[in-house]
This record gives C-alpha cells, sequence and structure tokens, in this order.
C-alpha cells in the first residue's frame, strides 16, 4: 500500500471533469447559497396554481444539480483517501453549506403538498413533473410540517452521524497488526485483507490472516455496536414520526416495494439456494484437500493452479468485447470512462473498501476500487461501470427528479454486465476447447458474482431483518446481540457444511450497507433480473439488447416492478427468482463434471 501522491496519475480519477480548478470549486460553493436564496424569495409560499409548479421546478432542478456536483467532488477526495486533511475539512464546510440550504429548500416539497389535489394533478400533465409530482403525491401522509421538514433538513449532518462513526472507526482507528504465516510476515490493511488474504489459495496466509484480522476488529465491536444502533434507532424514530407502521414500511417506502417483494427475495434464497452452496463448499474441501472447510476458506478459487494474472487493459477488453452486445452508444459511455479517467484503482494508503460508482447529474460518472490483477477484479470493473452505463444513459433521457431508479432495481444493470462479460469469458473457452479455462470461467461465477450477491449480501440482509424486528419491538441492540443474530443466519445458511470459525460473527461490522436502509438485499433483487437479462439477451440476441438499454434510459420513471416487466421479467411471482436459483445450481453441477473429467 502505497501514499496516494506518489501513484500513477492515471490509475486515479481526475475530479477536474467536474470543476477545472480547487479556485472554479469554492466560487461555485459561494455562490450556491446566493442562488437558494433568491429561490426561496421568488417561490417560498408563492405557490399557488400548476403554473406556479412548473416555473418552481424548472429552476428547483438547476440547484439540485449544481448541490450534487459540491456533494460529490468534496466526497470523493475523501473516499479516496480519509487521511487527506484538506479535503476532510472541504467536505465537512461543504457539508455544513449544503445542509442549511437544501432546509431552505425543503418548502419545495410541503408547499405543493398543501395544495389542492386537483392542481397537481394539472400540473402533472406536465411530463417533465409528472413522476415527481406523482411520487410526492405517495408520501403526502407522512410529510410533516414546513417548518419540521426544514428542522430535518438542516439537521442531516448530525443524523448522519452514525454512519460517520463507522467510518472514523474502520478507517481511521483500527490499525491492524501485521501477521506471521509459512515464517513470513504480511502488512494487514482493511483493504489487503477483504482483496487479497481471504481469497489466498495459502491455507496458513488465509486462515492466519482471518485470526489476526478478526482478533482485531473485536476490540472495535462496541463502539461500532453503539454506531449501528444509533442508526436503527434513527430510523424508527423517523418511522414513528412520519407515521408507517413499522420501520420496513418506512424503509420500503422509498424504494416503492411491497414487504412481500422484500420476504420473499430473503427466504426463497435462504431455503432453496442453501443446499446449492453447500454443495459447493464441499467441493472446494475436496479439490483443496482440506480437513475441514471453515468459513475462513469460502473464498478461495476452484482452481489455485489456473487463476491468470489480468492486467488492467487486458481487463478492459474483456470487458468491452462482452459489452460490445449492447451496442455502439453504449459502448462509447464504457470506452470514455477508461479513456478520460472515470475509474480510481490504484491500491492506497486512506482508501476506502470495497467499490462504487458516483454518477452526479448531467456529469461523467466516478468508479472507486481496487484493482490486484485478478479476474474478480475485472468482474467487479464490469459491474461498476454497468452503474455508469445506466446513469449516463438514464441522464440523457430524464431529468434530474427522474433519473434515480428504486433500490430493487439499481443492482439490475451492474449484475446484468457482469454475467455478459463472463458469458463472454465462456464462449472464448468454447473456442479454444479448454475445459480448464470453462471450469475456472464458471468458478468465477459462483464464487464471485453470484456469492458476493446471492450469499453475502443476502444474509447481511437476513441479518438485518432480524435487527429491525427487535428495533420495531422497541428494543436496542449491542455487540452481543449483533454477534449472535449474524452467528445464527450463517448457522441457518451453511449448516453443517462450513465450520463457523471465530470472527464469522463480526462479519457484521464489515459492511456500510446497513447505514444505507434496506439496500443488502436489492442485491440479490438486482442480479434476479440481471440473470434473466443475460439469458435473454444471449438467447434471443441484438433487439432484446436494444430493448435492455431502453429500459435504462427509463431511469427512475416507472416502479421496479414495472422496470423489470419492460425488460421482459415477471418478479410479480418468484418464477424468475426461482429460476436464478436453478441457474447457480446448475453452474455448480457442471464445475462438479468438469472436476471430475478434469480429475479423470
Amino acid at each position: 500500500m502505497i501514499d496516494r501522491k506518489d501513484v500513477n496519475i492515471n490509475e486515479t480519477w481526475d475530479l477536474s471533469l467536474l470543476y477545472k480548478t480547487e479556485d472554479l470549486f469554492n466560487e461555485e460553493l459561494e455562490n450556491f447559497p446566493k442562488s437558494v436564496n433568491e429561490f426561496v424569495e421568488k417561490y417560498d409560499g408563492k405557490i399557488e396554481t400548476a403554473d406556479d409548479i412548473t416555473a418552481t421546478l424548472a429552476e428547483y432542478r438547476p440547484l439540485l444539480q449544481r448541490g450534487g456536483r459540491l456533494n460529490t467532488y468534496s466526497n470523493l477526495a475523501v473516499e479516496a483517501n480519509v487521511f487527506d486533511k484538506e479535503a476532510t475539512k472541504r467536505l465537512a464546510k461543504t457539508r455544513n453549506i449544503l445542509a442549511s440550504n437544501y432546509a431552505k429548500l425543503s418548502f419545495v416539497d410541503t408547499d405543493i403538498l398543501n395544495l389542492d389535489e386537483d392542481v397537481l394533478k394539472e400540473a402533472s400533465k406536465n411530463e417533465e413533473d409528472r413522476v415527481f409530482l406523482e411520487d410526492l403525491l405517495k408520501v403526502k401522509p407522512h410529510t410533516l410540517s414546513k417548518d419540521v421538514e426544514s428542522t430535518l433538513k438542516a439537521l442531516t449532518n448530525t443524523l448522519n452521524f452514525p454512519y460517520q462513526s463507522y467510518n472514523d472507526i474502520k478507517f481511521r482507528d483500527i490499525d491492524f497488526p501485521n501477521f506471521m504465516a509459512n515464517g513470513k510476515e504480511y502488512e494487514m490493511t482493511y483493504n489487503s485483507f477483504e482483496d487479497k488474504y481471504n481469497e489466498s489459495n495459502d491455507k496458513e496466509v488465509r486462515r492466519e490472516g482471518f485470526r489476526t484480522f478478526s482478533d482485531e476488529l473485536n476490540k472495535y465491536k462496541n463502539s461500532t455496536a453503539s454506531a449501528y444502533n444509533a442508526q436503527v434507532q434513527y430510523d424508527k424514530t423517523m418511522a414513528n414520526l412520519r407515521g408507517y407502521e413499522s420501520v420496513f414500511d418506512y424503509l420500503l417506502a422509498n424504494q416503492d416495494v411491497s414487504m412481500d417483494l422484500y420476504n420473499r427475495q430473503i427466504d426463497v434464497i435462504m431455503k432453496e439456494l442453501a443446499p446449492h452452496m453447500r454443495k459447493f463448499a464441499g467441493l472446494l474441501k475436496k479439490i483443496h484437500g482440506l480437513d475441514t472447510m471453515t468459513y475462513a476458506d469460502l473464498k478461495i478459487d476452484v482452481d489455485p493452479n489456473y487463476s491468470p494474472e489480468v492486467t488492467f487493459d487486458e481487463a478492459k477488453q474483456y470487458i468491452l468485447d462482452g459489452l460490445s452486445v449492447l451496442g455502439e452508444d453504449y459502448s462509447k459511455i464504457i470506452q470514455e470512462a477508461f479513456d478520460n479517467r472515470w475509474i480510481d484503482y490504484a491500491a492506497t494508503k486512506g482508501k476506502r473498501t470495497g467499490a462504487f460508482c458516483s454518477s452526479p447529474y448531467a456529469a461523467n460518472s466516478f468508479i472507486l476500487m481496487g484493482f490486484n490483477n485478478s479476474m474478480s477484479d475485472c468482474m467487479t470493473l464490469a459491474h461498476e461501470l454497468g452503474h455508469a452505463g445506466h446513469f449516463q444513459s438514464a441522464h440523457k433521457k430524464q431529468n434530474i427528479l427522474n433519473s434515480r431508479p428504486s433500490l430493487y432495481f439499481i443492482e439490475a444493470p451492474s449484475t446484468t454486465n457482469e454475467l455478459l462479460v463472463e458469458n463472454y469469458l465462456l464462449d472464448v473457452a468454447k473456442e479454444k476447447n479448454d475445459k480448464k479455462m470453462r471450469r475456472w470461467v464458471l468458478s468465477q461465477m459462483v464464487s464471485k458474482t453470484y456469492y458476493h450477491n446471492f450469499v453475502t449480501h443476502l444474509l447481511e440482509a437476513h441479518y438485518q431483518r432480524e435487527v429491525y424486528k427487535m428495533v420495531d419491538k422497541g428494543q436496542s441492540v449491542d455487540a452481543d446481540i449483533l454477534s449472535e443474530l449474524y452467528a445464527n443466519t450463517l448457522k441457518e445458511f451453511w449448516g453443517d457444511a462450513v465450520e463457523l470459525t471465530k470472527g464469522c460473527e463480526l462479519t457484521w461490522m464489515r459492511q456500510p450497507h446497513y447505514y444505507m436502509g434496506l439496500y443488502s438485499y436489492t442485491y440479490s433483487a438486482g442480479l434476479t433480473i440481471g440473470t434473466q437479462m443475460c439469458k435473454k439477451i444471449r438467447s434471443e440476441g441484438v433487439e432484446v439488447a436494444k430493448n435492455w438499454v431502453k429500459v435504462l434510459e427509463m431511469g427512475g420513471t416507472k416502479s421496479p416492478e414495472d422496470l423489470a416487466k419492460a425488460a421482459m421479467v415477471d418478479i410479480s411471482t418468484d418464477e424468475p427468482l426461482k429460476d436464478t436459483i436453478a441457474y447457480i445450481g446448475s453452474l455448480i453441477d457442471e464445475i462438479e463434471e468438469l472436476t471430475a473429467q478434469l480429475d479423470a
């Protein structure tokens, strides 16, 4: 891990694409409150007719766009290096300015909702405003008074404290010790464990790394639990204030998803996928000659001797070739991401773990990840570029108030990309008649794409549901309760197939998703749609691919069910989910069959 100042600039993103200079950013940060004050003076308390609504929203949208750019620019610098003190100061200043000004802008929602519904229906005839106004009417019963809504907006930074506290503990306080394995010393960081040691084919490195990582995490479990408890108690308080029957109703309302869809996604996978994954764990145990399959061993490759390194340029070509079926316009977006430094992939100190794609409206996307020359990284990159391609497409067709779909759908474009690239690699293996390569690609699909989205995040979702059930009953949670809940989830899924290594119960400490509402389960929901789309594109060809891109362009103009239906996937039933689980099972069966053939 090197300091950010020492890294090759081409391995980092170019934030000057948002503001060419720091002076221009500061100038905009200074001018933004002035523009907000002028807007407030012009419209606050003066919205009475449908024409007033149209005029207000026409000037409101550019303000949201400007605020989004300011927030993205200041936030990304800290995400790339939490030790950058100047960037941290800039982010705090920006957030304070935005919070106070968004509080002033909160009158837009409340003033419009105070109007007669006939006025709103008249204003909804303007297609630019229709979706926003329809969504606004849905939350009308749960909207508080004008002063209270303004106060809540002003308190945004304070109310976001739990997530900030979690990040401070994770990136600033925890200092992992190095560890010894096979007589060699290894440097331990959050990133090196998650991206490297966790997947090492060397059993001693893998298990000793897990022990060292978990032992250090354990020292911070109480402070992390306090931060998380503050978050879930906040969610419950907001649900009560806004008059929702449960915290689940409150959190799912923004996703436009029913409890039935939410519960089905968790319950069906826990019951029907578990046998397949237990079989896969047993296959890994046999291939690697392990006496016991432990929790620390679950990320190892099927074939430790066939894991070719992939350079960033090679990954780029795989992705471009694999996604070419989506058409020229889509491919141009992906090419631009590589050409114009949208991607920050250097492994540097202070960089947050995991990967994400940030897409401020009317600007390019920004992708943060680590790239360690593995095919897993290639798939992560394909995934994040799926988010970029989605939002770049949506932003061209929709305004800022219409462009973002439900979280339930948000992971469908990203996971579709992963599967398209993986299936392209299967085609390459078929052309070469290479069984080892085919088995390896299949194992990447199971152990990376499906494991990440259908196992890791699904287990998080199952555990998170248990936490919110307790909170709904007026209870609090602490480190011991959270660890017990997570251990129970692991036991239910893995049964006797996997020995739950000490420290596995602390996995709840490793993900930021718990501070983002009911986000974790949406990975499997998105991949369910993504699997069906990939299968359709592969079997039916270009016309289906063209239609998929049109669905991406719809942004948030439809509910997740209607977006999926437009893509010819009916998620009103459990058929797509069960078909996806069966597909995962077929991949594991083929891996087992190929293994027998190769061993013979």
